[in-house]
């Protein structure tokens, strides 16, 4: 058994790496480790084990019972039940029959439809910035940029009223961290609220809906369509999915490429195929998704060399470890886009939007978000520098979403 694992612990959620790696070493398929709750879970953190455990049919996306510390009935909890009711917390048939529901709204088509709404946005949200910097001297770009792209541009898609982002953000922010890392009751208030807010949101779409996914799947009354309880839940997936992936993606390429100044460089002379090269690269080295939704072995399952994993345990695929399996990606902790460039010998596929039937649907809007923020960012501020050690950057703690959570910058002209 590994070391007691604390996703809490601002160190590990700062460099989970090490870590990683130790487990990978072991040469085990899984391992079974400790979580500072009081439970236990067997983490998946090669890329081959990875990519077979999800697609094994025995590995079940619903959540095992056991999971984390038990709990008292309440509203939160009952509330927490009811939004939990989505497709990544689900196997076939339900699971194809929601998924193909939301499917809709990510088509190539669609999503390519997005592009001018996205630079302008962008643009706007540049200007804005600039002239912070200007007035300011720093600005935090996950507040200014790399947030509110990605909730504007979902919140279109999904019809989520603008005015209310922050208070979406901060109770997002909440139910995706270990409760460990936040105040006595900030995760149940946070469950309660998204419940009350998503309840509302729906009766308003009832009354007065309009050109957004959520109108259409409140309108949907055919068979297959979702009852009451599954709209909250794909309510509150989309949201929460739509932009806490793009916004790591964002702010984590962002600092890579201001602490790699020679990459940096490259992606300006390069063009937009060194700007998708530096996309790929992020999700691969700093996975914006750390882990998948939690899976349970609904009976024994033997992985080879020696390791079995008993029915009804809990198992995390790490998304981020197995993006660093030094099999399959060579120097597998540097930051070297130029694997992912054309002309370059074909890296593995990175498994950052997962694999298998729960393969991110997002990921197409994921990265025209970045191939437009990144380079209209750094175009508009040649001179953009960090404001801040880097080793000192908080991040986002737990095991689900990893990204900065602060990352301030200034300008080194001054201007």
């Amino acid at each position: 058994m590994a070391d007691l694992l604390n996703p809490a612990d601002p160190d590990f959620a700062r460099d989970p790496f090490p870590y990683y790696a130790r487990l990978r070493a072991a040469g085990a398929p899984a391992a079974r480790v400790a979580l500072a709750n009081g439970t236990h879970a067997w983490l998946v953190t090669g890329y081959r084990p990875a990519r077979e455990v999800l697609s094994d049919p025995r590995f079940s996306n619903v959540p095992p019972r056991s999971a984390g510390r038990p709990k008292a009935d309440s509203p939160a909890q009952r509330a927490r039940g009811c939004l939990a009711r989505h497709m990544l917390n689900s196997d076939a048939p339900d699971h194809s029959r929601l998924r193909r529901l939301a499917a809709a709204a990510f088509t190539p088509r669609r999503v390519d439809e997005l592009r001018p709404r996205i630079e302008k946005l962008t643009g706007e949200l540049v200007a804005e910035a600039v002239a912070r910097l200007a007035t300011e001297g720093t600005v935090d770009l996950v507040d200014a940029f790399a947030f509110p792209l990605p909730v504007l541009v979902i919140g279109e898609v999904l019809g989520v009223p603008e005015a209310d982002r922050a208070d979406l953000r901060a109770w997002t922010y909440r139910v995706g961290s270990p409760a460990d890392a936040l105040e006595p009751g900030a995760v149940d208030e946070a469950w309660t609220s998204l419940h009350a807010y998503f309840t509302a949101l729906i009766d308003r779409k009832r009354r007065a809906p309009g050109d957004d996914l959520f109108s259409a799947l409140v309108r949907d009354t055919s068979e297959g369509g979702l009852d009451d309880g599954e709209l909250l839940a794909m309510a509150f997936l989309l949201l929460f999915a739509g932009y806490e992936t793009t916004m790591n993606l964002i702010a984590s390429a962002a600092l890579l490429l201001l602490t790699h100044p020679g990459e940096l460089a490259a992606a300006r002379e390069g063009g937009a195929g060194r700007w998708a090269a530096v996309t790929e690269e992020t999700l691969r080295h700093a996975s914006p998704l750390e882990g998948t939704t939690w899976r349970r072995t609904t009976e024994r399952v033997d992985l080879g060399g020696g390791t079995v994993i008993p029915a009804d345990a809990s198992v995390l695929v790490v998304l981020a470890a197995a993006n660093r399996d030094p099999e399959h990606f060579p120097a597998p902790d540097a930051f070297r886009p130029g694997r992912y460039a054309a002309g370059a010998a074909r890296p593995a596929p990175h498994v950052a939007f997962g694999h298998g039937a729960h393969f991110c649907l997002g990921s197409r809007l994921a990265r025209l978000e970045a191939a437009i923020a990144l380079p209209t960012l750094f175009a508009a501020l040649p001179a953009l520098r960090l404001a801040a050690d880097p080793a000192t950057l908080p991040y986002r703690p737990g095991l689900l979403v990893r990204g900065p959570a602060r990352l301030p910058v200034c300008r080194a002209d001054g201007v």
